[in-house]
């Protein structure tokens, strides 16, 4: 695909967005989602949202530090840029969450009712900030398997309605902004020179720090869920592994 025409791709989530909004259909919509996504177990939306937690995917990712740094650099400038884009436009445009304008007993909700800052979704705007970057930050050649990550990325949005904590209209216009944040980040790496991805350099020891405060984090809070205990554990041994890894590294001749 032509990149100039990939940029056009987040129109078509905006597209729909636009389409609820003026058909009036969002709640309708909603509650359908809502009710629909029971068919599974809330530990499976639970763990969908966990994907879209910057910590958590952040945990999952870690080893590309060590095998494909420009990959991982390129989903940390994205998911940085998504993180500016909700802190900023959530606030700013301020609309109700579903708990803030339904009444409790007419939808599913799991975990506490979140009542404000509703577009964009946060987690889906990451999830699909990330899933892009990886993507097109990949040499061609090596993408068609990567396809899976827009899937896992599709899944995490429609787990922010099916536990009742965004409207579609908010899913959509995180994924349409996510996708151009890891289009944005994708070309920022291609700057970056080899040499500066090896791990003896400052931007992979730089990252390798982080995975200590990944630690902290992953051991000391509750990544949206209960229900995500399990693979704060496994993400915890996945940083600690790799950063065994990453210190070994730094004795062998690159």
């Amino acid at each position: 695909m032509n990149f100039s025409r990939v940029w056009a791709i987040p129109f078509i989530p905006l597209g729909l967005w636009l389409i609820l909004v003026f058909s009036g259909k969002e709640v309708e919509l909603f509650l359908w989602l809502n009710q629909a996504a029971q068919v599974l177990p809330n530990w499976a939306w639970a763990w969908f949202t966990f994907l879209g937690n910057g910590w958590g995917i952040f945990a999952l990712c870690f080893p590309l530090v060590l095998y494909a740094p420009r990959q991982l650099c390129a989903a940390l400038i994205s998911g940085s840029i998504a993180a500016i884009i909700s802190l900023t436009l959530k606030p700013l445009i301020g609309l109700p969450r579903p708990a803030g304008v339904l009444s409790e007993n007419s939808f599913y909700l799991l975990g506490d009712p979140l009542l404000h800052h509703a577009l964009p979704s946060g987690h889906t705007l990451t999830v699909f900030s990330v899933a892009s970057a990886l993507f097109f930050s990949t040499p061609l050649p090596k993408r068609n398997l990567l396809f899976v990550l827009f899937v896992l990325a599709i899944l995490t949005g429609i787990s922010r309605n099916a536990v009742g904590a965004h409207w579609p209209g908010d899913v959509l216009v995180g994924s349409a902004l996510g996708i151009w944040c890891g289009l944005i980040a994708s070309r920022l790496v291609l700057k970056m020179k080899d040499a500066q991805l090896l791990p003896t350099s400052p931007i992979p020891r730089v990252i390798a720090l982080a995975g200590f405060a990944e630690l902290y984090i992953l051991q000391t809070r509750v990544l949206d869920f209960p229900h995500n205990q399990a693979l704060q554990y496994i993400g915890s041994a996945i940083v600690l592994i790799t950063l065994i890894l990453f210190v070994l590294r730094q004795n062998k001749p690159q």
